[in-house]
């Protein structure tokens, strides 16, 4: 029956039945970042909204209408964080860790918020994956980032996904472009939706990503930014291609592909999907030098990317991939009688102590009732305890694969399913 409460909207709890998935997912990118020696770094939920407004941009639609920003008590103002580069960064020149070996290559993994109408993929609390860079403006650096998330890809199983590539250019050549775009949307101006009349002022490129259909079709002959590289992009953006050719990493072009966020330059890419309709991007990322200076650090070039688990496990899903399995024990304990009831705790820490996945229902009485609960667990085997088996010091081990089942004595029972 339900209850009087329910989960906020564009929430989800992830159940009991799901949560092996996230575990596996999780572990998957451990390992890969573990291979490139990337190392963890945990952010708090919620940061100054300054952080935000100064990296994402006051103008754009996260600070504008999805970032959930409040004042605490002593009427600071505060938000939970809409992503997760900008909090990696704070953290980056608050901790000096361009000052400590090994400290440039992170990753971190962890829940973000925004207030956006919640669809099939995009909710308001989602969890992301990411990496991020901060060392070096090298496009070697480009390649590896790009190359953690592909490798990370293939060790899923994923076949159904394309590695799209742009250069977005930097401060230098951006202004004639910006100026172009203003030409040419300018006569289309009654055409495009209220947000787009706004961001043609302050950013045009970012018309380019809007998802209004009439924008779209406007945008989709519009002037692409590689033709207004300037030679320092031009051959950045070169060599990424050649490091990619040179790992035999695929990829195409795609002119199209924009960041609405302030403090991207050059390199962009994503990892997108064809099965999952208009919400089929898995990964999203690139380079931003700039972005250290917006907080107040030193000139530190950076490049990372970021990815959701909702829509990885989507993709995952609709290619029938394996996330390993439940959660299941590898023993079910049987206790007949109280004496056995008893007894069971001393015989549950023993395997438990050494590392033996053991489970047991107390409220469950009969040997009827127990055993259906054990082939219901899905354990390997049961050990059954009663009355005469705690008199001989022994106990009944049963496959539950086969039916199979021995005595042996209580106290070999760890070294036997250790061999088990």
């Amino acid at each position: 029956m339900a209850g009087k409460y329910k989960v906020p909207r564009g929430t989800f709890d992830i159940l009991p039945t799901e949560s092996y998935k996230w575990q596996f997912i999780t572990e998957k990118f451990r390992q890969v970042t573990k291979l490139f020696n990337y190392r963890e770094i945990v952010t708090p939920i919620f940061e100054s909204s300054e952080i935000f407004e100064r990296s994402v941009g006051e103008d754009s639609d996260i600070v504008e209408k999805e970032m959930y920003k409040f004042e605490d008590k002593k009427g600071r103002s505060l938000a939970l964080r809409p992503e997760g580069t900008a909090p990696v960064v704070r953290s980056f020149i608050e901790n000096g860790l361009n000052l400590q070996p090994n400290a440039s290559k992170l990753y971190y993994l962890g829940p973000m918020f925004r207030y956006d109408r919640p669809q099939k993929g995009r909710y308001r609390q989602f969890y992301q994956y990411g990496v991020e860079n901060i060392s070096s403006n090298d496009p070697f650096v480009d390649s590896e980032v790009i190359s953690l998330a592909y490798l990370f890809l293939k060790n899923l199983g994923i076949a159904d996904f394309e590695l799209q590539i742009n250069s977005i250019g930097c401060s230098n050549c951006t202004k004639d472009y910006d100026a172009v775009l203003n030409r040419y949307f300018t006569p289309f101006l009654s055409d495009l939706c209220s947000d787009c009349r706004k961001r043609l002022v302050k950013n045009p490129k970012r018309v380019l990503d809007c998802k209004v259909k009439t924008c779209k079709k406007i945008a989709a002959k519009a002037p692409s930014m590689l033709d207004y590289l300037d030679k320092n992009c031009n051959e950045h953006f070169s060599q990424v291609q050649d490091n990619l050719k040179l790992m035999d990493i695929p990829f195409v072009i795609n002119p199209k592909i924009v960041r609405g966020l302030d403090y991207y330059s050059q390199t962009a890419f994503e990892f997108v999907v064809t099965s999952l309709g208009a919400q089929n991007t898995l990964i999203g990322g690139g380079r931003y030098d700039g972005l250290s200076e917006q907080l107040g650090g030193k000139q530190m070039p950076g490049v990372g990317f970021a990815g959701g688990f909702e829509r990885l496990i989507q993709s995952m899903e609709n290619e029938k991939l394996s996330f390993g399995g439940e959660q299941i024990p590898s023993i079910y304990l049987v206790a007949l009688g109280n004496k056995a009831r008893v007894y069971s705790l001393k015989l549950l820490m023993e395997l438990r102590r050494n590392g033996i996945s053991v489970d047991i229902d107390f409220d469950k009485i009969s040997m009827n009732s127990q055993m259906k609960a054990a082939n219901r667990s899905k354990a390997d085997f049961a050990l059954i305890l009663g009355a005469e088996e705690l008199t001989t010091q022994s106990i009944i081990c049963k496959d539950l694969k086969n039916g199979e089942q021995e005595k042996i004595n209580l106290k070999e029972v760890v070294n036997y399913l250790r061999i088990r």
